[in-house]
């Protein structure tokens, strides 16, 4: 099929990498023979299916070491949404006769907060944990909150919308005094910064591929050994029988390469992607008076930048759009935001303090591996243009430098 390239510049500047990332080559180039020639069923007993059973286990390895992580405890998903799924509903089933009560935070993507919500039509009871102004949990709370009925906490590492950063490593040693099951969806964050399952105490983490450069349409579940958990498919016993599905093998291939090539590289990308994200905040800051960050302003991901201006949040969607047609691809909030058909606030944004109007006014920038300088600088001077034609509706002074 081809693509209706009409009204499209002739070259886009990509910053909606929290959304989904542009498939490295060399991971690309990597998956190419187990489409064509390693295409085996990794449950066949020929040798065509014991090569592919071969290069899935070596695969789930390389996931497991980036971890920190025994490979046994590393099962291949279809995507974040299904892990985060079988985490939550896996557990509550499993242990419903230990107790019926969750706890999330109340910023969790929202196939966590849909799932929540589905478990309390089923009996469950889900207390949703408040944040500070930049997103950071409060971990006083999550112990009050903590009962004998409890068994499972879910805390996201880092947000996709805002960026900020939680402190996994306390939640995970409040949840083992507890003797809670922790879970912890870490799509945003994995590859991007340092994570170890073992040290920060997590039971069960959640990731894809897509958000580190990979394939879309894979992603794993990493459950610690001992933790009681029940299928969420049912089928040919694949994944040691908790995920039944033949298995992915050319995306697995590309998720682990993608992975590998993260954490040898994560240090200096991370560097590089603080700078540019430092510009574009000092930019902001020495331009526009109405300008405010939103989510921590250190404790977040390197390349990741939430954004509003005071007086303009109405005009977000007005301001995205110029910027397309600028060749400048960013979002508002998340990008599942675009399916949500009563077009809410985000939740994200009114449990950090924002108003429903505000909370509709966001603009994530999200940098990553190719991002350039040179790029940024464009979106910085295109973000100037665009902003200075919203002055019909908006006074001159409200988008001006002071």
């Amino acid at each position: 099929m081809s693509v209706n390239r009409k009204n499209m510049p002739e070259s886009i500047i990509y910053l909606d990498n929290a959304a989904t990332t542009r498939i490295d080559e060399r991971v690309m180039k990597s998956m190419i023979p187990y489409l064509s020639e390693v295409y085996g069923n990794a449950s066949s007993l020929h040798s065509i299916g014991t090569q592919a059973k071969e290069v899935l286990e070596n695969s789930r390895t390389i996931i497991a070491n980036s971890l920190g992580s025994d490979a046994s405890n590393v099962y291949f998903t279809s995507s974040g949404t299904e892990s985060n799924n079988w985490a939550l509903k896996g557990i509550a089933y499993a242990n419903r006769n230990k107790g019926r009560h969750i706890i999330v935070s109340s910023i969790e993507h929202d196939c966590v907060i849909n799932t929540c919500k589905w478990l309390a039509d089923e009996g469950f009871f889900i207390t949703y944990l408040p944040v500070d102004s930049n997103g950071i949990i409060d971990t006083e709370a999550l112990r009050q909150a903590i009962n004998p009925k409890t068994i499972l906490v879910s805390v996201m590492h880092a947000n996709n919308e805002i960026g900020t950063i939680e402190p996994i490593g306390e939640i995970g040693t409040i949840c083992k005094k507890h003797q809670v099951y922790f879970h912890s969806d870490a799509c945003q964050s994995f590859g991007k910064i340092p994570l170890d399952v073992d040290k920060a105490g997590i039971d069960l983490l959640t990731i894809n591929a897509h958000k580190i450069y990979g394939p879309k349409g894979i992603g794993a579940l990493y459950i610690r050994k001992g933790v009681n958990i029940v299928p969420l498919l049912h089928g040919g016993g694949q994944e040691g029988g908790l995920r039944s599905s033949t298995e992915n093998l050319s995306s697995i291939v590309g998720f682990a390469l993608a992975a590998k090539l993260c954490i040898n590289e994560f240090r200096n990308e991370a560097e590089r992607l603080y700078l540019l994200r430092k510009k574009i905040e000092n930019f902001l800051f020495s331009t526009y008076e109405n300008a405010y960050i939103n989510g921590h302003p250190d404790q977040r991901l390197p390349g990741h930048l939430s954004f509003s201006f005071h007086g303009l949040e109405g005009e977000t969607i007005r301001l995205l759009l110029l910027l397309d047609e600028m060749g400048i691809a960013v979002s508002a909030g998340s990008a599942c935001s675009l399916n949500d058909q009563s077009h809410n606030a985000s939740h994200v944004l009114q449990a950090i303090g924002l108003n429903p109007f505000e909370a509709r006014g966001a603009i994530r920038v999200s940098m990553g591996r190719f991002t350039t300088e040179n790029e940024v600088d464009i979106f910085m001077d295109s973000l100037r243009q665009a902003l200075f034609s919203l002055t019909s509706i908006y006074s001159e002074y409200s988008v001006m430098n002071r």
